[in-house]
């Protein structure tokens, strides 16, 4: 699994010109489906997306997390990122999950989070969306 995440001001989503999700102060979390991915992984990476330290203290160090300061969560399912970039000049997804077992696994990851985190929200697995953020800082990491 290959998660983006993006600490962002603001988030959302649009769907057919319609407004389906939106966040304030929190994460945007682009995630990637790779081939071994399962459960326990799903599990691990909503820990870490939870607890990340990405969050500026009052000394304006990375010492908070999505937690403490009650920010908001966003899942957005992105097969790009499981893409093979090193050779040619087209991208190879044979590394990333089928689309019916990414489909669940995204589904079983937006149900973990919200339980864990219930101002999660997400988009719709392989709709086309536009997503608008407002990056802060930029800080972007991804985590695997």
């Amino acid at each position: 699994m290959i998660v983006l995440i993006q600490r962002v001001n603001w988030a959302r989503i649009l769907i057919g010109g319609e407004t389906h999700a939106e966040i304030g102060k929190g994460l945007l979390a682009l995630v990637g489906f790779e081939r071994e991915d399962d459960e326990v992984a799903i599990d691990r990476m909503v820990d870490r997306l939870l607890s990340y330290r990405v969050f500026a203290d009052a000394e304006g160090k990375m010492n908070l997390d999505l937690k403490t300061i009650s920010g908001e969560l966003l899942l957005v399912s992105q097969f790009t990122l499981a893409a093979s970039t090193g050779k040619g000049l087209r991208p190879s997804f044979s590394g990333a999950e089928a689309p019916a077992e990414a489909e669940q696994l995204f589904a079983q990851m937006v149900k973990v989070a919200t339980e864990r985190h219930p101002t999660t929200q997400s988009g719709i697995f392989a709709a086309n969306m536009q997503v608008s953020l407002e990056n802060d800082g930029p800080v972007s990491f991804i985590l695997r």
